[in-house]
């Protein structure tokens, strides 16, 4: 014999209170006395009744899913320890409120369609966009599924657009580069992120509205946020910038590039080059010698993301929001 799945009913016998009453409860609402949702809750663990999704999705119009959209070759989810930390935040979040994390790659055309054909078929209530490029036609595929969407980090060009929330890559920035000034480095160059990104563009802004005038191109290389990227651009900027004695990296993975170049080249951190990098990522304390970085709080800022999300599905307004870095100081700078 197998036994009977317990309904939205039996929990109601059991706890004593209407069917309305643990609707209520099992939804989030808040006009339930606590005596009943604990008596519902009881009732819950006790019966073992599990919420029927799928009646759930028919009679709401809510999947109780929502995806990330990761928009970078497939590679970079394994290589990058910051997309772990993200993940693992917003699940975490999501959890709260009985929702599910799906993730996506929009790394191409093909992954981009897929993802457009996803949120059109209203697969999921809600998007969080991650580490979205400038210009990328996802985005229009993106508001045209009228699927509510915010972003982890600002999208460049549509920042009054899509909410988002995002550490201070400006501020963090100018913390760096202000740092090596004040260590007494006067040569100073810089490995940028993809400029159309807004980690990208805004760490550039913020080191070179500190060093102002002494920022000429060649001491700017352009770097792609891998650790094969960090090296070549570290080897690039050798080559146009040989008595460089600092160098500010706009991401932890490429200075790990970084510090492989200039040991390759013969030059001894920090004794001959001081080098600062960007993440505070696991990967910081990973190098031989140990990366002095900004801290970018990455599990607040996804959290915060999530929370952005969570009150547009509750249709309510939301404002961006920019969470402060810190300096953390260790051996390499």
């Amino acid at each position: 014999m197998t036994r009977k799945r317990p309904t939205i009913n039996d929990v109601a016998e059991a706890s004593g209170v209407s069917r309305g009453t643990v609707s209520r409860v099992l939804n989030g609402q808040t006009n339930v006395s606590l005596a009943a949702e604990l008596a519902v809750r009881r009732a819950v663990s006790e019966t073992g009744y599990v919420v029927n999704r799928a009646a759930r999705s028919l009679k709401t119009s809510r999947t109780g899913s929502v995806v990330m959209v990761l928009s970078e070759p497939q590679e970079r989810l394994f290589e990058d320890p910051n997309f772990s930390v993200l993940m693992r935040a917003a699940t975490n979040r999501l959890a709260e409120r009985d929702m599910s994390l799906v993730l996506m790659i929009a790394g191409d055309d093909g992954d981009r369609e897929r993802v457009a054909h996803y949120l059109r078929g209203g697969h999921a209530d809600g998007a969080l966009l991650i580490s979205t490029h400038e210009g990328d036609p996802l985005l229009e595929a993106v508001e045209r599924s009228h699927v509510p969407a915010v972003a982890c980090g600002a999208v460049l060009g549509h920042e009054s657009v899509i909410p988002y929330a995002a550490a201070d890559d400006r501020g963090g920035a100018r913390q760096a580069a202000q740092y090596l000034v004040d260590q007494g480095r006067r040569r100073i160059g810089m490995i940028t992120g993809p400029l159309d990104t807004p980690g990208g563009a805004l760490r550039m802004e913020g080191f070179t509205s500190v060093l102002g005038r002494k920022v000429t191109k060649r001491k700017l290389v352009y770097g792609d946020y891998t650790q094969a990227g960090g090296e070549r651009a570290m080897h690039e900027l050798l080559r146009n910038f040989p008595d460089l004695d600092a160098v500010f990296v706009a991401s932890d993975l490429m200075a790990a590039g970084a510090l492989q170049a200039l040991r390759t080249a013969g030059r001894r951190v920090p004794g001959d080059v001081a080098v600062v990098g960007f993440d505070d990522s696991a990967i910081a304390t990973a190098t031989n010698p140990m990366l002095t970085t900004i801290r970018q709080p990455l599990a607040e800022v996804a959290e915060e993301t999530v929370r952005l999300l969570i009150a547009l599905l509750d249709e309510q307004q939301v404002e961006s929001a920019v969470l402060p870095t810190e300096l953390i100081v260790r051996d390499s700078a």
